[in-house]
């Protein structure tokens, strides 16, 4: 059974957990999603990338890193203020299916 549909939307407050912490780059953060046990491909993740800057959840430079360019992250005020209200419904969400029998 495929239940990527169930995790999209916790993996993208994942990305953006790690955005408000610092800045992030598409390799690192399939690295650290793996870490957390999301299989994601750069063929998902890029666009969910830029769709959370186009939402101006995320906001992102473009750096050379010796002879590459590579995109970098980094959450924006809305996208602070979207993860903090996020907090709150995942503390919810937690509370009903963990805490109580």
């Amino acid at each position: 059974m495929d239940d990527r549909d169930l995790y999209s939307g916790l993996i993208r407050l994942h990305v953006l957990h790690h955005a408000v912490q610092g800045p992030i780059f598409g390799l690192g953060m399939i690295e650290e999603l793996g870490h957390h046990g999301y299989r994601i491909s750069p063929g998902t993740l890029y666009p969910l990338l830029q769709a959370l800057e186009k939402k101006g959840y995320l906001t992102s430079v473009t750096r050379r890193d010796g002879k590459s360019l590579r995109k970098v992250y980094r959450a924006t005020p809305v996208g602070r203020r979207a993860l903090s209200l996020a907090k709150s419904k995942v503390r919810e969400l937690f509370k009903e299916l963990v805490e109580r029998k």
